[in-house]
């Protein structure tokens, strides 16, 4: 049968009922009226245009629109103000049908649609220099981290939509990393220009700092210390990768007291060559750090009383930090390699790691060959990334790609298909 019509004269079967007065925006959800705080400033739309939004939010979009809708039903009548206490400041935004390529990057099971213009936000107002990493916390925020001291950390929804920012007193906003400490989270932030790393609550309240480890007799007053990643161990020792300076991955407890540091600078199985991340891996079930050496192109393996253990070489990628994430590890490449083994430039992909350390998918690269159990060269296959610099994956299993030196742009979205 022929497609229905959804903005013809009483075509409106749908539980969302949509009104357009004088550029102001009232829904009826289920019978009930819900007025917007703030008047809606867009040209006055179709009905099945405003239908088709709601479709293509999200269930859990809808789910959180319905709710609040809901619950103006009990506290306002028709036409009534909305009490101090009601907030809809986090109903989800109106907004259009992501805008995906045609094209399909990536692999196997990991294959994805790229959304390259996710947040359309104004880089006047919300300006980045280099969109470094990105985590989410359990509420699906993205706390971004720049260093552009404007605003250094951005908060963006999953639309790319601005929840708020904080920040301005990173101008080497490098790693950021969430902890999880029993319901309670926070976030690490690692300054390479002022070599300090500090804790923080999410809204940017700071907790603790650590410092250039000197102050503690683990360096020499002159040693380079420009921390670039961070890693909280089960029992909530904190693990610096000092990525940009002397090559060392320092152990701190808890309360910033060092512990230890291993690694340093060399071509050694237990040394590094830009040491620019740690992770916990704790997919074996035994926890363990997954620490970049990126210039050997590889994850070098320790546990977490700093024993080296393996490396995973991934020929071709410079690696930026390992993601776990379920099963697999994912991770920014932020230079792929030509043919003949030079480096090159506005170059990166993704690459997806499975239980085994096997690559198993590359958006971007090319599809991962092995032979005889050795894993071969990969390299840009589409010049789709400049640097890709860091990963956050979502409940969804979609990912967000932060990039370095990419004209200051804003994360790319990879839709899962």
């Amino acid at each position: 049968m022929p497609p229905r019509r959804l903005d013809g004269p009483g075509t409106m079967p749908l539980p969302l009922r949509v009104m357009v007065r004088r550029g102001r925006m009232v829904r009826r959800v289920f019978g009930a009226y819900y007025r917007p705080p703030l008047p809606i400033s867009f040209p006055r739309p179709r009905y099945a245009d405003v239908i088709r939004v709601f479709l293509n939010m999200s269930l859990s979009s809808r789910r959180h629109f319905l709710k609040a809708a809901a619950s103006a039903v009990g506290a306002v009548s028709l036409g009534g103000a909305v009490p101090a206490a009601a907030s809809f400041r986090t109903a989800p935004q109106i907004m259009t049908r992501p805008r995906l390529s045609d094209d399909i990057l990536g692999h196997g099971d990991f294959r994805y649609r790229v959304e390259a213009d996710w947040s359309d936000l104004d880089p006047a107002n919300t300006p980045v220099k280099n969109c470094h990493e990105m985590v989410m916390s359990r509420d699906g925020r993205l706390f971004m981290v720049t260093d552009e001291v404007r605003n250094n950390v951005i908060v963006f929804d999953k639309s790319g939509g601005l929840l708020g920012t904080w920040g301005t007193d990173y101008p080497g906003g490098h790693g950021l990393t969430l902890w999880d400490a029993g319901g309670e989270e926070f976030l690490f932030i690692c300054d390479f220009d002022r070599g300090i790393i500090d804790k923080t609550t999410l809204d940017g309240r700071v907790l603790l700092t650590i410092e250039h480890p000197a102050t503690v007799d683990a360096y020499d007053a002159g040693a380079p210390f420009k921390p670039t990643e961070t890693a909280v161990g089960p029992n909530g020792d904190i693990y610096v990768a000092d990525g940009y300076g002397s090559q060392y991955i320092l152990q701190y407890s808890p309360a910033g007291e060092f512990i230890r540091k291993f690694g340093g600078a060399g071509d050694g199985d237990d040394q590094f060559a830009t040491a620019h991340g740690v992770a916990v891996d704790a997919r074996s079930g035994t926890p363990t750090l997954l620490c970049t050496s990126r210039a050997h192109n590889s994850f070098k393996r320790f546990t977490l009383d700093g024993e080296y253990l393996e490396t995973i070489f991934l020929p071709g990628a410079y690696v930026c930090r390992a993601v776990p994430d379920g099963d697999h590890v994912y991770a920014g490449v932020c230079w792929s390699r030509l043919r003949y083994l030079n480096q090159t430039p506005d170059s990166g992909f993704v690459t997806i790691l499975d239980r085994d350390n096997r690559v198993v998918s590359n958006p971007g690269g090319t599809a991962p060959v092995y032979h005889d159990e050795v894993l071969q060269l990969m390299v840009q296959a589409a010049p789709v990334f400049k640097h890709c610099h860091d990963v956050c994956v979502d409940d969804d299993k979609n990912l967000y790609v932060c990039q370095w030196n990419a004209s200051g742009t804003y994360p790319v979205k990879l839709h899962r298909v």
